[in-house]
């Protein structure tokens, strides 16, 4: 059972078609990719998937269980999908450790320092957990990013031009980060890039044109 499916999405802002009856599919632990140009529908399609837009035709499952159509929206907390945004979001207030640990206020205390520990060791933030986000560099902000998308256990983890901030060194380092700790987690995970280099790795490359499917293709 694929872990993403969309068929037929559309959305639309006003008279603009941003996503237009794209369909696609995505199994459980494989990387795909989104690759086009900017304003081509790319970050519409990751916010449809993660319910921070309702779209207006077709449906969107997750694990085989529709979450967004016509009748049916599944919100954001309810569908096991951690996203990394292009300008990563973090709350300047916070520091690194309260970033990742945000959307952890459900657990007792002691396993939410547990999971914050083993979620800054994996990002190699352990060092800065003390620090805010303006104190430290622009990768350790993407790695923070990161580990808060996996803070909740995800199925399935999007990721926004994850290397669209960075110099060539920090987002290859970032990159590497992200498909390791997402194959060592079994999640499946979903790129928006305009930056060909970012699929080398991926399974699976749709390339967008004005919010349609222009060619999928397998590696």
């Amino acid at each position: 059972m694929p872990a993403l499916e969309l068929d037929n999405v559309c959305l639309s802002y006003g008279s603009h078609r941003a996503v237009d009856r794209l369909s696609l599919r995505l199994d459980r632990g494989r990387i795909g990719c989104l690759l086009g140009p900017s304003g081509c529908g790319k970050t519409s399609v990751l916010r449809c998937i993660a319910g921070f837009e309702q779209i207006e035709l077709g449906e969107i499952r997750l694990a085989g269980a529709v979450v967004s159509s016509l009748l049916r929206y599944v919100p954001p907390e309810a569908r096991s999908v951690g996203m990394v945004f292009q300008d990563y979001a973090l709350f300047p207030h916070l520091t690194v450790e309260h970033n990742v640990g945000f959307g952890l206020h459900r657990l007792a205390r002691s396993a939410r320092c547990r999971r914050i520990d083993e979620l800054l060791a994996i990002t190699g933030l352990d060092s800065v957990r003390r620090s805010y986000p303006h104190e430290i560099s622009g990768g350790q902000q993407q790695r923070v990013a990161l580990a808060r998308a996996l803070s909740n256990d995800p199925a399935i983890v999007l990721a926004d031009e994850p290397t669209g901030n960075l110099d060539s060194h920090s987002g290859s380092l970032v990159l590497d980060l992200l498909y390791r700790s997402c194959k060592e987690m079994g999640k499946t995970l979903l790129l928006a890039t305009h930056d060909r280099a970012v699929v080398e790795r991926a399974d699976r490359i749709v390339e967008l044109q004005d919010g349609a499917v222009a060619s999928i293709s397998s590696v």
